[in-house]
């Protein structure tokens, strides 16, 4: 009886893999993304190894995505530990699903929302009013919101000092990347 064995992947060849497809990704969105989507601090698009532990095993665009002049702007290259506050989203969602290794930030508006809830993404908002205290935004929301699974959007509504954010998570940045591209086609010629 011959046994059969999954393809060993290196470290290194995996996190070639990595900045390789997020490469691939963010070619996406600075083609096809509607910049009126990142919000006015930037976003980033990240991409984590599999059981990815800290930044260092997530890659991102370095100085993330910006607006310039109405045009999506690419800071820098793809790059491991430069993913920020996603990265930190990615990390909590992965300890409820381990696929989900991919994250994205878009600005909030109702609009927006109504888009995404009509494409059947399944959606969770996070009040920060109910944060408890001694815990960061991040974890706590990401983790109120994956108690029955981990949901494809996590948003919240503007609380000063913070932005209102779109959170979107996926297994891989071309599957989040087509959905920023579909969500900007079908509000392309909307308010946001």
């Amino acid at each position: 009886m011959c046994a059969t064995f999954d393809r060993m992947i290196l470290p290194e060849q995996e996190r070639h893999e990595v900045l390789i497809r997020l490469t691939e990704a963010v070619s996406l969105l600075e083609s096809s993304m509607n910049a009126q989507l990142i919000p006015s601090t930037g976003t980033n698009l990240v991409y984590a190894i599999r059981g990815a532990r800290d930044g260092k095993d997530i890659a991102a665009v370095q100085g993330g995505i910006v607006s310039r002049r109405g045009e999506v702007h690419l800071s820098g290259p793809c790059v491991f530990d430069a993913g920020g506050d996603i990265a930190r989203i990615v990390l909590t969602a992965m300890k409820f699903d381990p696929l989900m290794r991919s994250g994205a930030a878009i600005q909030f508006s109702r609009k927006t929302l109504a888009v995404i809830e009509d494409m059947f993404i399944e959606c969770c908002a996070l009040d920060r009013a109910k944060e408890p205290p001694g815990t960061t935004t991040i974890d706590w929301g990401v983790a109120s919101c994956c108690t029955e699974g981990v949901p494809e959007v996590i948003y919240d509504h503007a609380t000063a000092p913070h932005e209102a954010l779109i959170r979107i998570i996926g297994e891989n940045p071309v599957e989040i990347a087509n959905n920023i591209i579909i969500l900007s086609n079908r509000i392309q010629y909307r308010e946001i």
